[in-house]
Order: C-alpha cells, then structure tokens, then sequence
C-alpha cells in the first residue's frame, strides 16, 4: 500500500477490484499500446551519476554524504526497505548510518538518537522509517529532523516553502520528486497540461501535486470526498494514482494517449505464487496499458526512483555542508 495513501470511500473501492483476464472493452491485453517507463533503468542511470560525483566529492574533500536510517520496530517491509536503502549507499560510495531498536522504545530514546545524527557533522540525511509504531508521535519525530538533514522533505518549513511562489525548499519528498523525475527523464511535457494526481498523503499526494504545479501543469487532486472520480481522472493527460486501493484506476477512467504513474504497491492474494501473494499497483495495469500512451509497472516503476531520489536529496545536503557546487 502506498504509505500515507487516502483510501477512497467503499463505493470506489468496489470499482477498483481485479481485472479481469480478458478485457472486452479495449481488445485484447496482448495488444499493448503503452510504452513502459522502465523506473529500473532510470534509476540505475541517476545512482551512477551520483556515484560519479561521490567520487569527485572525496577526491575534493575527502569525505562523503552520509545516511542516517532509523528503525523502530520488526516491520518485515521496513526491515526491507531499509537494507535496500542501505545497499545503495554502498553502491554510490556514501556513509551509512543504521540503527534498529525495538517496539517499545519510547519517543524521547527515539528523540535522542534523531539529535545524535542531527549534531553529527558526518550525516547530511537523517531519516525515521515510517510507520512508527501507535504509541509513538511521528509528527513530533519527523519535527525533531533538522530542517538542514530533512531529506524526506517532510518537515514543515520544507513543505511550506514548496507550497509558496518564489520559495525554494532545501528538500522536497523523494517519492514525488522521483515522479517529476520520471516525466522529465522520459521526455514528457508538464507544463500546460492537465494533470490528475489520486491521493493526498503527505509524503506522495500533496507534493506530488505542488511540485506539478510548480512546473505550470493544471492540477486536480482526486480524494475520499471527491464525486465521480472516474469522470475528474478521464480529463487528465498525466496522472500519479498514489492512493493504496489495489487495481482502483481503470482503463475507463483514462483519457486515450494519457501518461500514468502508479505510485502504489498493494500485496494482493495469488496462491500461485511462493509467498502466496503478488503485488499490483493503484493502477489495473493490463487495461491502463492500452489506453495510456506511457506507463510505469508494478514493481519496477517508481519504486526504484524514490530511492534514487533519497540519494540524490543526501547528497545535494553533502554539498551544501562542504560548499560544493553540484554539477
């Protein structure tokens, strides 16, 4: 599920089921017209470049970004998303930062180690996991992340400079930031055109949509409250579906030629598989796929891309820190 996703209400929720093997309405599912956006491939391109400019970094000052990832609890996907974190640290040459404690730590010991890495010169980013466990406030946590190591772009300073013309924010989420990066990286026109973004979370929904925005697209954002989403998605020439319903947008909902990125990963039951489930994305991608004119799956569409862009905020940190100019 997308993290911070806004569920739509029950009646959307029933629109959003399986597709189903064959698909009437727009022909056969061999007959794919979209082109996938390979977010594998793009990332792999954007951790390279860093990596290229890591090594100029400890060739200039002979030090490099550092990452500090704080893990609270046994969250199987968090325990995951953190060594993936962590193996492309290695990969791109930068320090990394781990820490796990349990379930019950408390919010001052989880406080204590935010300010550890907030006063240490060698960690440029500080990051909590997310979700916290309940007994825990991640609002007073994510505000005790400095504004200057804040490369979730979640801290309210950064989120209000994005929101405000003519204010530049030090961070802004990677996981928006990695979409914007995709429309850029695969030649898609932004400016000036209708763009629909599924979802209002923090960390997706709402900056995805401001940083659109940013770039002169017209901007609707689709929620619970919204009536006729379908109908509001229909006029959209890109759409972002960052809500966490399995399979919820569907070929119909979709104008012809329109460019979609599906944000959400949504474990759905398939006792074919070993794990007894497989993941799909927001977006039900076999009748999307030909109507769409581009596409990203699920897995390996945006997923790589918010990692890469986490990079890529950590290391615009470690620049501004040693007074180097990214190139």
């Amino acid at each position: 599920m997308a993290k911070g996703g806004e569920m739509l209400t029950q009646d959307t929720q029933q629109d959003g089921q399986a597709c189903q093997e064959v698909v009437q309405e727009y022909g056969s599912a061999t007959e794919h017209t979209a082109t996938i956006i390979d977010g594998k491939a793009i990332a792999r391109q954007v951790q390279q470049e860093i990596a290229v400019k890591v090594s100029k970094m400890k060739e200039s000052v002979g030090k490099a970004p550092g990452l500090a990832v704080i893990l609270v609890g046994t969250r199987k996907d968090s325990e995951t998303y953190v060594q993936i974190k962590k193996k492309a640290c290695e990969e791109v040459g930068f320090d990394f930062f781990g820490v796990k404690l349990p379930d019950n730590t408390t919010q001052d010991e989880i406080l204590k180690f935010v300010k550890k890495f907030n006063d240490n010169p060698a960690v440029h980013g500080t990051q909590v996991q997310l979700p916290l466990p309940k007994h825990i406030s991640e609002e007073a946590i994510l505000g005790a992340v400095t504004i200057e190591k804040d490369v979730d772009g979640l801290h309210p300073m950064n989120v209000g400079r994005l929101a405000m013309q003519g204010r530049n924010p030090m961070f802004m989420s990677f996981s928006a930031k990695g979409c914007i990066e995709l429309l850029l990286r695969t030649g898609v026109v932004i400016q000036g055109k209708h763009a629909v973004v599924i979802g209002r979370s923090n960390i997706v929904g709402t900056p995805a949509a401001l940083l659109l925005q940013q770039r002169n697209a017209t901007v609707t954002v689709v929620h619970s409250k919204t009536p006729n989403p379908a109908e509001v998605t229909r006029n959209a020439d890109i759409v972002i579906a960052a809500v966490g319903v399995p399979e919820l947008v569907r070929g119909s909902w979709l104008k012809p030629g329109a460019v979609v990125l599906d944000v959400g990963i949504n474990p759905v039951e398939d006792l074919s598989k070993k794990k007894g489930y497989r993941l799909v994305g927001d977006v039900c991608y076999k009748e999307a796929s030909l109507v769409a004119s581009k596409i990203t799956p699920v897995p390996g569409g945006v997923g790589p891309m918010t990692i890469a862009m986490l990079l890529s905020n950590t290391l615009e940190s470690a620049n501004r820190a040693y007074g180097l100019v990214d190139t």
